[in-house]
């Protein structure tokens, strides 16, 4: 949203996506999403939706009530990571996957980098892991992935932590590599097979809200919405942001279409899902 301000900011308003070249926009995002690997890390690569730790709520209540000054250390023997695991679709597709050591697990909980040091009364100390399994939704569908069971002496319960190499999350974001962000399409919901319920982000200068319109591009594989956004008054602009929402009819059943953003050439889905769409965060 900061973007699009900045733009409106200079630009005195001008269309995101303007209706007589919404569909060059959807052509590029359909060509992008074809031709960068994107489509195949989709299709086949391990691209979480959902938090790759899971924890009982009263690990959580403790530590978001600790006072944030607290470190992740090791405090007793861990085991050595198997040489791979597997990670198990309910449709039955599996994917071996290299497993990362326990001590990597843990320092994926830490927001602090590993060679930062606290007090021995500061720190969440790990004294044992064990190999386990945890459900996580993908875009694939629901699996089953290896994790690391973290037993601490002063948390009330393990933490589990899925146990994959980042390696093997490939990044949506990289592939589709530069992108807008922080407007256009933000959500999608599915109310029936031919019906999508959309949520969108602009940028307005203020009194009367401009125009907001939804465009919409059919693919075999892909569906592609873009926002038009009424020109407004040139000059100074204040900038304040708006979100809307309108429901799309679409000519053919979604099925296992992929709904990307004009804007950003991403899945919208990746608005929603940073741990897998850009391996980099989480």
């Amino acid at each position: 949203m900061t973007l699009l301000v900045a733009m409106l900011l200079l630009s005195g308003g001008r269309y995101l996506i303007g209706p007589l070249e919404f569909e060059d926009h959807a052509a590029q995002a359909v060509r992008t999403w074809r031709t960068s690997g994107a489509a195949e890390i989709w299709r086949d690569g391990f691209v979480p939706l959902g938090d790759l730790s899971a924890m009982s709520p009263e690990v959580r209540k403790k530590i978001e009530h600790d006072d944030e000054e607290y470190g992740w250390g090791v405090a007793g023997p861990l085991p050595a990571p198997p040489a791979g695991a597997q990670i198990r679709w309910d449709d039955g597709s599996t994917m071996r996957v290299p497993v990362i050591e326990p001590r990597e697990a843990l320092m994926a909980l830490s927001p602090w980098p590993e060679e930062y040091t606290f007090p021995d009364d500061k720190t969440y100390k790990l004294t044992g892991a064990t190999l386990t399994t945890m459900r996580l939704e993908t875009v694939r569908g629901m699996a089953t992935v290896p994790a690391w069971r973290l037993h601490f002496t002063n948390l009330p319960g393990p933490i589990d932590r899925v146990a994959v190499d980042r390696g093997a999350m490939v990044s949506i974001v990289d592939a589709v590599g530069e992108h807008a962000s922080g407007e256009g399409v933000t959500d999608v919901k599915v109310l029936d097979e031919r019906t999508l319920l959309v949520e969108y982000a602009y940028g307005s200068c203020g009194g009367e809200p401009p125009d907001a319109r939804l465009r919409v591009s059919e693919r075999s594989d892909v569906v592609v919405l873009g926002l038009y956004v009424a020109e407004q008054v040139s000059g100074p602009c204040a900038g304040v942001g708006l979100w809307g929402e309108d429901v799309i009819r679409l000519e053919e059943p979604l099925g296992d279409r992929v709904v990307l953003d004009a804007s950003s050439r991403l899945p919208v889905l990746c608005h929603d899902a940073p741990y897998g769409c850009d391996s980099r965060n989480g």
